[in-house]
């Protein structure tokens, strides 16, 4: 779990104090709106289609019980009882008054929280792997070095002010779940052949109204470097990024516009002034960032109660399936990480209430070491639990609604909060994920398609990330109508494709049956065991077509 220092809490209690005598003074007038704006975006201040909204930090997706039950608390007495988790593993609230926001802020501090540069055009906060340091395909722990970026960009005063907004995102695993294709810089930490940490860096990832698929800017990386390599591609992109227009000031514009070997070349020419200087990492500096991250104390789980589960996940087919789904290997035997589903028809995909955080907030503390953990598919995880405490922890969740056996599955929709709350919004994307939810319950049909991506986004800005969905659906404005747009084919994981749109957009009522068509076309065309993206890929884009377009 991480754990502030001196330094990290005097920083954040500095900053509550601050943007409180900000928030005073745009309240008494003495600030403008335009003054007040980037003020109050990087403590993650927005306004939204009806209220402000407030987006709190969750640092690699980490939270410690005693965080959630502060985040419940708050949710109770400042919004309207709920939040909601996205994408980006941060939590929103959509109703905060705009003057106790400095007030929320002070109770974040007290349980380490805050919400620095969760908005705003400058590097944003860091995202992970959600099993970071428990995956069991894990070949570097990304954390400490997510650490390590987080102290080098936050408040740097070269970067308060970019072109646009910058995400960065690690992955140390086999598997890339951290989406580094589609992130501003994504870094993938590995090992050569005498065991040293090596960094590919990426570069012009991103998905919103122009999506990419980001460029190797450098391989191989050592891990020392990895700091001032940062610096001087941030630096390239603040001097000649785009400031002339906010749709094309997003460094994948301008990695596009340079090419890939230019943008080399100019980071390259950069780096010259920082190779080897005051930023560049030490053994020490690393290990003082692995200190934030201390293991817990887990005790032995042992050979008979390993074998026990086995049997009884084969005798209980309700268990089965809930661990098929919902259950992830550990790196230590006897021990899962467990996800919690936080998609329920009668809650917004990714929504939690207070009294869920604190029901979570209790099971992670009974089974999990008091920790929880953030997904990018808008789901919860409990970490470490041991296996002779699976099948409790499995009939609690499902006292809670949250044992939902539909991880990874057609009905695990991710979704942004749309027109419901979103200004920028062109259309509602939580009707329409409710919608698809009701129509394609059946678990057993939702068994036999397996594995499958379904995103939606209420508009370009693409926050639920719908060009990355192996089935996307956007909402579009035609005339003051809402529409929707489906795409098929997209991924974000290591074959990392965006989706290609299948055609003209359709009607709101008749998206379930357009997704009904959609499937009975991959149900009649796929090999054996062939996940959904295999089959488009092998078959292309046509025959969806022709039978959604009959």
């Amino acid at each position: 779990m991480y754990r502030y220092d001196n330094y990290d809490q005097t920083l954040v209690d500095e900053r509550v104090t601050q943007f409180r005598d900000q928030m005073n003074r745009y309240l008494d007038g003495r600030l403008g709106e335009e003054e007040f704006r980037p003020l109050r975006l990087q403590n993650g201040l927005y306004i939204q289609k009806y209220a402000p909204m407030l987006r709190i930090a969750i640092p690699y997706g980490m939270l410690s019980s005693d965080q959630l039950r502060r985040l419940a608390s708050i949710a109770r007495r400042y919004d309207r009882g709920y939040g909601h988790f996205s994408t980006r593993q941060n939590l929103q609230l959509n109703w905060p008054a705009i003057e106790t926001v400095p007030d929320i802020l002070g109770e974040l501090a007290e349980v380490q929280m805050h919400a620095i540069q969760t908005s705003g055009n400058c590097i944003r906060n860091t995202t992970s792997d959600q099993f970071a340091g428990i995956a069991a395909d894990e070949v570097e722990d990304p954390r400490p070095w997510c650490e390590l970026i987080r102290q080098w960009s936050t408040l740097h005063p070269e970067f308060a002010f970019l072109p646009r907004k910058f995400k960065i995102a690690v992955t140390g695993a086999a598997a890339d779940r951290a989406a580094i294709q589609v992130h501003d810089i994504g870094l993938r930490l590995w090992r050569d052949a005498e065991g040293e940490v090596r960094v590919r860096v990426l570069a012009g990832g991103g998905l919103g109204r122009t999506p990419m698929i980001g460029d190797v800017v450098r391989d191989d990386l050592p891990w020392k470097h990895l700091l001032t390599y940062l610096e001087a591609c941030v630096r390239v992109y603040n001097q000649f990024g785009r400031r002339d227009n906010k749709f094309k000031a997003r460094i994948k514009i301008l990695v596009k516009a340079l090419g890939i070997e230019e943008f080399r070349r100019r980071v390259d020419a950069e780096w010259e002034h920082l190779k080897d200087g005051p930023q560049t990492l030490t053994p020490a500096a690393v290990e003082a960032a692995k200190t934030h991250f201390p293991e817990p104390e887990r005790r032995p789980v042992s050979e008979a109660a390993i074998a026990a589960y086995e049997q009884k996940r084969q005798d209980d087919r309700a268990l089965a399936r809930f661990v098929t789904n919902n259950v992830t290997d550990h790196k230590v035997a006897g021990y899962k990480a467990v996800t919690l589903s936080l998609k329920r028809r009668e809650l917004a995909p990714g929504d939690v209430t207070s009294d869920q955080m604190e029901a979570v907030a209790d099971l992670a503390e009974r089974f999990s070491f008091g920790e929880v953990r953030v997904t990018h598919e808008q789901n919860l995880v409990l970490s470490d639990v041991p296996v002779d405490q699976l099948e409790a922890l499995w009939q609690a969740l499902d006292d809670l609604g949250m044992a939902n056996p539909t991880v990874g599955t057609l009905n695990d929709i991710i979704c942004c909060p749309g027109g419901d709350f979103c200004g920028l919004a062109n259309a509602v994307s939580i009707p329409i994920a409710q919608a698809l939810q009701e129509r394609f319950e059946d678990l057993d049909f939702l068994y036999d398609l397996g594995p499958l991506d379904l995103n939606i986004s209420g508009c370009m800005n693409a926050c639920g990330h719908h060009h990355v969905g192996h089935i996307g659906i956007l909402g579009v404005d035609k005339k003051g109508e809402e529409y929707y747009q489906v795409s098929l084919g997209g991924n974000s994981t290591d074959d990392a494709s965006l989706g290609k749109i299948l055609g003209p957009s359709f009607y709101r009522e008749d998206v379930p049956d357009v997704i009904d068509k959609v499937l009975k076309v991959y149900v009649e065309s796929r090999h054996d065991d062939e996940r959904f993206l295999d089959t488009y890929r092998r078959i292309g884009i046509k025959p969806f077509k022709e039978r959604v377009y009959a």
